[in-house]
């Protein structure tokens, strides 16, 4: 299911729902965009995102992101250890679901 040829569909979205993708278009890029956070560490959050949220898609281009933006291996490293902790946190904290008071 996972190829990154599917992203070529992105055209049928874009001429069939217009007016939203655009708006998503141009919300991405000033999300993206340098501002009182680095483009960099923009990117290492949406990696980090990517790998919480386990979206191959926005693994392989934020990750190309980063990389293209500066970011290094042990940066890359350390944000998908930060991904895990959350991850594993969200597990945890849900745990206390479980108990009674």
């Amino acid at each position: 299911m996972f190829d990154m040829k599917n992203l070529h569909r992105l055209k049928q979205l874009d001429a069939n729902a217009k007016d939203g993708m655009q708006a998503f278009w141009a919300f991405d890029k000033a999300a993206f965009a340098e501002g009182a956070i680095s483009v960099q560490m923009k990117q290492l959050i949406a990696l980090g995102v990517a790998l919480t949220t386990q979206c191959p898609y926005c693994i392989a281009l934020h990750t190309k992101a980063a990389r293209d933006a500066g970011a290094n291996d042990a940066q890359l490293a350390e944000t998908a250890v930060v991904a895990a902790a959350i991850r594993a946190g969200g597990a945890i904290t849900h745990a206390t679901h479980m108990f009674p008071d």
